[in-house]
């Protein structure tokens, strides 16, 4: 009897801002951070983009799902929503409350919830010290507003902390699928 629970997650953000790059780098696996060279290139037409692991001794198959091809992901009912942007671009954080949020609202809420929601900054390794720079604090800030259950940022370009990105990533999807949700209770999580 196969009792593989699959977990659809999908990534919402503006073009550019790193989604791609985080799921390229994440397919490497779990030695992401070590692998040295360029990342493979992923298409659109593989979505889902699917990973097969066992976390609290049952086995999950997380399933991707990229908004680089607009028309579709409308269509679709995730278990888990994260809200990505770009913590070099000030547009891109600007978007994440007035275009993605309003469209996990729109398009996701079921009998009266949204899903599970993780904000999250990337190209961490881009960020210079300069005027109009998004601070962490900011980000975080932003995704306590939204009630977002998680807050990171990462570098998919360099893999730093793509593993804890990705741990946290998997627990909360993991728990969508238990009678609790993955819905925390009293706010955004700094990790």
């Amino acid at each position: 009897m196969d009792d593989t629970r699959t977990v659809s997650i999908l990534l919402l953000g503006d073009p550019g801002c790193g989604k791609s790059t985080l799921l390229s780098r994440l397919s490497q696996g779990q030695h992401a951070p070590k692998v040295p060279g360029p990342l493979p290139t992923l298409h659109d037409l593989d979505q889902p983009f699917i990973f097969d692991i066992s976390m609290y001794n049952r086995p999950y198959r997380f399933e991707f799902y990229d908004t680089s091809c607009p028309e579709n992901y409308t269509l679709l009912q995730p278990d888990f929503v994260i809200l990505c942007f770009d913590v070099t671009d000030k547009r891109s954080l600007i978007n994440v409350p007035q275009v993605w949020r309003k469209d996990v609202t729109r398009h996701y809420r079921r009998d009266g919830d949204d899903p599970p929601l993780m904000m999250l900054g990337l190209k961490r390794d881009a960020r210079v010290e300069e005027e109009g720079m998004i601070y962490p604090q900011e980000g975080y800030r932003i995704a306590q507003e939204m009630r977002c259950d998680r807050y990171a940022e990462c570098s998919a370009a360099t893999g730093e902390l793509i593993s804890e990105v990705f741990e946290d990533i998997a627990r909360t999807a993991a728990k969508t699928k238990t009678d609790a949700g993955g819905l925390t209770q009293g706010g955004c999580v700094l990790m």
